[in-house]
């Protein structure tokens, strides 16, 4: 008899570790089906939580895709990857696609998704002002973002349309590295500081700094940030950019229908080193702000808008036509 139990035994093992076999087998034959897609982020920031909740739903895999996901730490760095052939789809501000095409640049990167609708970073003082008004800044010192970057530009186009001359009114103080100056003014440096997150909550956190106004709604809706293929690459892997865009809209659907905690749950392991507290917080600020679009068709009037802040920023010398840089045919098929 336990002869004959032992028999079973092990034969149940060995049926066990020959499904394990089979199933590893299969999961790695599914993986070298799937299109490797790199995909290039100007930042690593719970602002665009819809990419995330994709990626951590497993859309892209059922789209067909293995995505590689790099981080540019900034715009340039992250065209540089594109234009390069290091990244396969760059995702950053999409004033960088009108400077590359202004500059003349062969295989010219097109836009064929837009992600977030509102900027996404916090003016933070230190201390508290509930009756906060941008002259308020008027006279004083404030740590700034880079020249032609988005941050910089729609911060300044907010100053411009309450009064205040940012060259003149203002000390902007740019010469911080992205990512640097929540340290920098969490040492002492400015009255002000532009902040996008965790940045922000950070500061609060600690004590040393309040949000006092959103930029995002204060200067309404701006085709913040948006991803986008050299033209090449489009022509000759419609296929992939149609999958790739439809995940994304998946993931764009999944913000727009949960909460703001279940979001934060979702996205927590694309952020192992911060609290899901502190997740959850930034992820009801954007929510609160309606910073995600419904579906990621980027519309000729956002590309104006954004063109009128390149201008009154100084950074455009000639508007780009619409249809040079954007493509809408892959977020209008994935939204139907």
């Amino acid at each position: 008899m336990k002869k004959r139990i032992l028999s079973l035994v092990l034969s149940a093992v060995l049926a066990a570790g020959a499904v394990g076999c089979v199933s590893g087998a299969q999961e790695q034959e599914k993986k070298e089906e799937l299109q490797k897609v790199t995909l290039n982020e100007v930042a690593h920031s719970i602002f665009y939580a819809p990419q995330y909740a994709a990626i951590e739903l497993g859309y892209f895999e059922d789209e067909g895709i293995d995505l590689e996901l790099v981080c540019g730490f900034g715009a340039d760095k992250t065209m540089t990857a594109l234009l390069s052939g290091e990244a396969d789809i760059g995702f950053m501000g999409s004033e960088a696609s009108i400077y590359t095409y202004s500059g003349g640049a062969q295989d010219a990167p097109v836009n064929f998704a837009q992600l977030t609708q509102r900027a996404g970073n916090f003016l933070v003082a230190r201390e508290e002002m509930p009756d906060f008004s941008w002259e308020d800044l008027k006279g004083k010192d404030v740590l700034g973002g880079r020249k032609g970057g988005m941050p910089e530009m729609v911060f300044e186009y907010i100053l411009k349309q309450n009064g205040v001359d940012p060259a003149s009114d203002v000390r902007i103080d740019q010469s911080i590295d992205f990512g640097s100056t929540a340290a920098a003014f969490s040492g002492g440096q400015g009255e002000y500081t532009v902040e996008f997150e965790p940045g922000a909550t950070t500061l609060e956190q600690e004590g040393v700094g309040y949000v006092v106004a959103s930029l995002g709604t204060d200067s309404g809706y701006v085709p913040y940030t948006a991803y986008c293929t050299k033209t090449s690459y489009m022509e000759e892997h419609p296929e992939v950019i149609q999958a790739f865009t439809n995940a994304l809209q998946k993931g764009m659907d999944y913000v727009n229908s949960h909460t703001p905690e279940e979001i934060a749950e979702t996205i927590a392991p694309q952020f192992t080193e911060t609290d899901i507290e502190t997740i959850t917080t930034i992820v009801t600020r954007y929510y609160e702000q309606d910073t995600w679009k419904e579906n990621l068709i980027f519309e000729k009037e956002s590309f104006e808008l954004l063109q009128d802040i390149l201008e009154d920023a100084g950074e455009l010398e000639e508007r780009v036509p619409y249809e040079a840089l954007v493509i809408t045919e892959f977020a209008e098929a994935a939204a139907e």
